[in-house]
């Protein structure tokens, strides 16, 4: 991924690190043993960091921030929030809007100093070609991401889940951009039939593909559970698990009605599990205690803005409030980046000893916070607070205008019941 045509040094540091990148590595150097033509981005006074990691998202949310209408009638159960807000505005996306909702969350996300998005997208109105939108969107702002389409059939049956599932295979197949990988996906699986989700298990082995659903994101009604449970199953991950949907590597988003027999049983499946705390509190959906007896438990937003800080200050101070187990979260803040290792390959983490060599994803911060620089597979993408060639008031602008196109396109469509 990298267009650097020599190397290129960060630092030193606040804390006298020096990282030297070549190609998309980089490796912890000392200071003496740079080249001399290397290029440099001043890290004075700041930290060189691993780039976060937003495991769970959803960027064709990202216009919702300008401006989206509060529905009506206010939504009282989760499934209503589902069905007034964003089954309609997934429905109302098209093409110009979907370009616009991509571009200005990848460029937030990366003046943030996220480096790698695991994006879940649904635009039943623009199904076909969808995941190239969005991949064009990070290809040309140059962020990491795995994308898929979530297969479903509550609008147009088992036909609209077959033409999702072949959109995720499409892009698995024919994806040739280095820092884009792809994978199978079910929105949920009470808005899919066993047929459905027998197709989506074939397909991912027949792809060496992984899984990527919601699973378990209503515990306060607990909409998932019931309807696995009246199809003859013990919840909604027993049924993943035992039609073979859950291959080893999968993402499980939410997870809040899991016991810990069923989160050790994920992960002995070798799934991972994201928790989305902002989105689980703004929904009022719970909070998944059980999550500590697994490690492979990582952080996402679920479509609220990549900064993962934020994501990690709401997780802490909803952990505390529920009585979590403050260890297993504080593992989760940084668990993403094995989670991404399996997807791309290589480390994910900032090298620590001199000569060790990691993926040059790198984040260089501020006491403040702000992020000073960012790089992605070894490309400067955020230089100086600012993205290197790209017009951000042009992105925001056209963001503006598409929001209010989107606004009315959702206003059109007939009201839920």
């Amino acid at each position: 991924m990298s267009t650097q045509t020599r190397p290129l040094v960060l630092g030193p540091d606040v804390g006298g690190r020096v990282i030297l990148v070549e190609g998309t590595q980089a490796r912890l150097a000392l200071p003496t043993g740079v080249p001399a033509d290397a290029a440099r981005l001043d890290c004075t006074g700041a930290s060189i960091e691993a780039g976060r990691i937003d495991a769970h998202t959803h960027i064709y949310s990202g216009l919702a921030p300008l401006g989206m209408p509060a529905p009506e009638p206010p939504p009282q159960t989760f499934v209503q929030i589902l069905e007034r807000v964003w089954w309609r505005l997934d429905r109302a996306l098209d093409a110009a809007s979907l370009r616009a909702s991509a571009r200005l969350y990848v460029a937030e996300s990366l003046l943030a100093g996220t480096t790698t998005l695991v994006d879940h997208h649904e635009s039943p109105g623009l199904l076909e070609g969808s995941l190239d939108v969005l991949a064009d969107a990070c290809d040309e702002l140059g962020i990491r991401a795995l994308l898929c389409y979530g297969a479903t059939e509550r609008n147009g049956g088992r036909e609209e889940a077959r033409r999702g599932l072949d959109e995720c295979e499409r892009f698995i197949r024919g994806n040739r951009r280095q820092a884009l990988v792809g994978a199978m996906a079910l929105h949920a699986s009470f808005t899919v039939s066993d047929d459905t989700i027998r197709d989506a298990a074939a397909r991912c082995r027949e792809l060496e593909a992984i899984m990527h659903v919601h699973v378990a994101e209503d515990g306060t009604h607990l909409a998932d559970a019931l309807d696995a449970r009246a199809r003859g199953y013990d919840g909604p991950l027993e049924r993943l698990l035992a039609l073979g949907a859950l291959p080893p590597g999968s993402i499980v988003a939410h997870g809040l009605d899991l016991d810990a027999a069923q989160v050790r049983r994920a992960r002995d499946a070798g799934c991972w599990i994201v928790q989305n705390p902002r989105s689980n509190h703004g929904n009022r959906v719970g909070y998944p205690r059980a999550l500590a007896t697994s490690d492979r438990v990582a952080l996402g937003t679920d479509g609220w803005p990549a900064r993962m800080e934020d994501e990690a200050a709401a997780l802490h101070e909803h952990a505390q409030a529920h009585g979590d187990d403050m260890d297993a979260v504080a593992r989760r803040v940084t668990a993403a980046s094995a989670l991404i290792a399996e997807r791309f390959g290589g480390a994910f983490e900032r090298p620590t000893a001199i000569g060790q060599s990691a993926t040059a994803d790198l984040r260089v911060v501020e006491p403040g916070g702000q992020v000073r620089h960012v790089l992605v597979g070894g490309r400067p993408v955020v230089v100086d607070g600012a993205l290197p060639g790209v017009d951000l008031e042009e992105i925001r602008q056209d963001a503006k205008r598409e929001a209010q196109r989107l606004w009315a396109a959702m206003a059109a469509l007939p009201r839920p019941s």
